[in-house]
């Protein structure tokens, strides 16, 4: 019998940080994942547990590391990274998956909750290097027009009619492959956000797949950072509602959200010339 691929770890540890500078104070809330990969063979054959790190120790650490100032969630999550694979001999691989929810100031120290919208990151660290992929997820947004659906295949089990002109919505999730560790993360970020969020709103789209390749293409030309975009995009359809029983016209003012079923758009774009992506996914 052969072990194949394994890692274990804690998932999920919620740590929020209050950095107080006088009466004004900043908050830093995280959601961070740790998984570990090693030589770990005897503790799953022969329950050996002489060079497991608990996950216990793993939550810890990350409380531990909080103390000191987190910064950007990229550079806490390669601290994280790094200690793991450089403080055990058994640890040959650790990735820390962090997502951060925000929060907008209303007062010196009270904040409101700035929406679903989550900024991500994934580290994975080895003796060998550091891989570094950033993200965004649960970017709810919309457009009331400049979208088309419209020349698709046909057969006798379609009744989707054809527009000219519809609601286009999405809750995207995106990450993207960094090409190194030094980077000023925030600003990236920042960018690559803007630029998503500019070309869903200008780009006028004929389906989703095009309006998903505009983004990752921008993103691409923009930030040579950026070595690679993964998107997933979930269609949030919008039916105009039929008002003619009621004697009403509706000129796409009236509409009903389906949440269910939905179509899922996912794609990937690639610099041409990018690295190799290592371990970084």
């Amino acid at each position: 019998m052969i072990l194949g691929d394994n890692q274990y770890g804690k998932a999920e540890t919620h740590v929020v940080r209050v950095t107080k500078s006088g009466a004004r104070h900043e908050l830093k809330d995280l959601n961070v994942s740790v998984a570990l990969a090693g030589d770990f063979a005897e503790t799953h054959m022969t329950g050996d547990n002489s060079k497991v790190v608990p996950t216990d120790t793993q939550k810890n650490t990350v409380f531990a590391f909080a103390k000191e100032p987190i910064g950007e969630i990229e550079d806490f999550a390669i601290r994280l990274a790094r200690h793991f694979v450089g403080e055990f001999a058994s640890v040959y691989r650790a990735r820390v998956s962090i997502e951060e929810f925000g929060w907008e100031r209303i007062h010196d120290h009270a904040f409101v909750r700035a929406g679903s919208e989550k900024r991500l990151t994934t580290v994975t660290c080895t003796d060998d290097g550091t891989w570094v992929v950033g993200g965004i997820g649960d970017l709810v947004v919309l457009k009331s027009t400049g979208s088309e659906f419209h020349g698709y295949i046909k057969d006798k089990y379609t009744t989707l009619p054809e527009t000219r002109d519809r609601i286009m919505a999405t809750s995207l999730l995106a990450h993207w492959r960094y090409t190194g560790s030094d980077i000023d993360w925030r600003k990236s970020f920042a960018d690559i956000r803007r630029l998503l969020l500019e070309t869903f709103a200008v780009k006028h789209s004929l389906s989703l797949q095009q309006t998903l390749y505009a983004m990752g293409e921008a993103v691409l030309q923009a930030r040579h950072e950026v070595a690679e975009i993964r998107m997933a995009m979930p269609n949030r359809h919008h039916f105009a509602v039929d008002l003619s029983p009621f004697g009403m016209d509706n000129d796409n003012e009236v509409f009903y959200a389906a949440d269910r079923p939905y179509g899922l758009i996912e794609g990937t774009l690639t610099r041409d010339d990018a690295p190799e992506p290592g371990l970084a996914w």
